[in-house]
């Protein structure tokens, strides 16, 4: 010999490798057969065309292999026998055939289909939750005529501030005993709504000059702590339901006197209804099985929620005491406002899925908060103009309101408490003790204030991806 042998497939050897018929002409191997040193079968030469052919009808399920054994795996899936590889492929086994297909089809691995977004919201349910803050206002444009001014206002005030700070606090609880089961948040809502109403009855009607304001007190004080319980349930339809005395006696307005009796009746009969709806409500609720071990969270972790209320309610007082339809504007922002927490969380989700850094990932939840932001404040704008209210007040006073529940929403109460109580607390002493500026400009200030540590807070603590995962 004059030189070294060659011993890379594909060489002179190959032919001595491969048994066949004599006077057959062996087939040259293909540059992609080159490492499958197939032992073919006297008189089953391997059938290129036909490879081919079952490689183009499998690649899009052989392209994402990461080795030979399975595309065998596949190959038997489709119920090819050893025969039927051997006299319609030429190929000795099934491994052999995989092999030669892995070898065929180039490498592709396709991203893995989009998951559903969790978070996507109900628009409906948003839109009607909406509605309903609002829509009881309509009591007040309908008896309001009918009570004497002196002290009924500040008796509504306080009601209707005690009430918010104890339904905030209530619904938390409920909300957090409604992950073990609704029996046990059918339990405390049983317990608490009516200890909430009566408690805001006494401090409105120790306020009331009359007879007529302790009685729309009452009112006032029974509807939220029953809306609240429906709220918590999920009975929204049924508390629409319960509104359509007063809907439809305000709807008539415009055209037709109702006089005394029915502007005085309709609120009460919107009372009993949505009363008797939550007393319905709680029956079902109780009625299902307890949870096997009840979780009872600790009374104080529903504090900050109701402090917030009492901060929220105390702010959008001073907002309205000047500009009335500021807080209805304000009111029928919520259904918006409820809608976007549930965006924000949905489109935090796909950032992170998005991005490879902290970094990066803490842009882009700085463009969902802005983006968010602009979404929900841009329809104010047109709004208070409208209604001739302050834009930028209203404007600062909504993102406040709206940054505190998407704070609340991961879990962090106490930072947006005490912000909203402090600005609260900064422009009522304002308002209170006649200081300087006007209370106006103290509200913006104040609220302007809380704006920018609530966004900071935001961005450093919702900015993180542990935050979402």
């Amino acid at each position: 010999m004059s030189g070294p042998m060659a011993l890379e497939p594909g060489g002179p050897e190959q032919d001595t490798l491969t048994l066949r018929l004599a006077g057959e002409r062996a087939p040259r191997p293909r540059e992609s057969d080159r490492h499958t040193l197939a032992l073919v079968r006297p008189g089953h030469a391997v059938r290129r065309d036909a490879v081919d052919r079952l490689a183009a009808e499998l690649a899009d399920r052989i392209a994402p292999a990461v080795h030979p054994y399975e595309v065998a795996a596949l190959l038997e899936s489709e119920g090819l026998t050893g025969e039927v590889i051997a006299d319609r492929y030429g190929h000795r086994d099934l491994f052999s055939l995989a092999t030669a297909l892995y070898e065929r089809v180039p490498r592709t691995f396709p991203d893995p289909p989009r998951p559903a977004d969790p978070w996507r919201p109900d628009h409906v349910r948003c839109a009607l939750r909406g509605a309903l803050f609002a829509l009881p206002g309509l009591a007040y444009a309908l008896a309001g005529h009918l009570l004497p001014a002196e002290g009924t206002v500040r008796a509504l005030v306080v009601a209707g501030l005690l009430s918010w700070a104890w339904n905030q606090a209530l619904g938390h609880r409920a909300y957090a005993r409604l992950a073990t089961g609704r029996r046990e948040a059918g339990r405390t809502l049983a317990k608490g709504a009516p200890v909430g109403a009566a408690a805001a009855t006494a401090a409105g009607v120790a306020l009331a000059g009359s007879g007529a304001s302790a009685l729309t007190v009452a009112v006032q004080s029974g509807y939220l702590a029953a809306a609240g319980v429906l709220l918590v349930l999920g009975r929204e339809r049924l508390l629409l339901a319960a509104l359509a005395p007063v809907i439809a006696g305000a709807a008539t307005l415009p055209w037709w006197e109702p006089g005394d009796v029915l502007r005085a009746v309709l609120p009460l009969l919107s009372l009993l209804g949505s009363v008797a709806a939550a007393g319905w409500a709680l029956r079902g609720a109780l009625a299902t099985s307890p949870a096997a071990d009840p979780a009872r969270p600790h009374p104080l972790s529903s504090l900050p929620y109701g402090l917030f209320g009492l901060a929220a309610g105390s702010l959008v007082f001073l907002a309205g005491r000047h500009h009335p339809w500021a807080v209805v504007v304000l009111t029928l922002s919520m259904g918006p406002a409820e809608w976007l927490l549930y965006r924000y969380r949905g489109l935090s989700v796909a950032a992170l899925r998005a991005t490879a850094s902290p970094v990066g990932f803490r842009v882009r939840s700085a463009a969902v908060l802005a983006g968010c932001l602009l979404a929900y404040l841009g329809p104010l704008v047109p709004a208070a103009l409208l209604v001739d209210a302050d834009p930028v007040t209203l404007l600062l006073l909504a993102a406040v309101l709206w940054t505190s529940l998407l704070l609340q929403a991961f879990g962090v109460a106490w930072t947006p408490a005490l912000l909203c109580l402090a600005a609260a607390a900064g422009a009522g002493t304002v308002v209170l003790a006649g200081l300087p500026p006007d209370p106006a400009t103290a509200l913006t200030l104040c609220c302007g204030v809380a704006v920018l540590c609530l966004a900071a807070c935001v961005l450093r603590l919702l900015g993180r991806p542990a935050a979402h995962a």
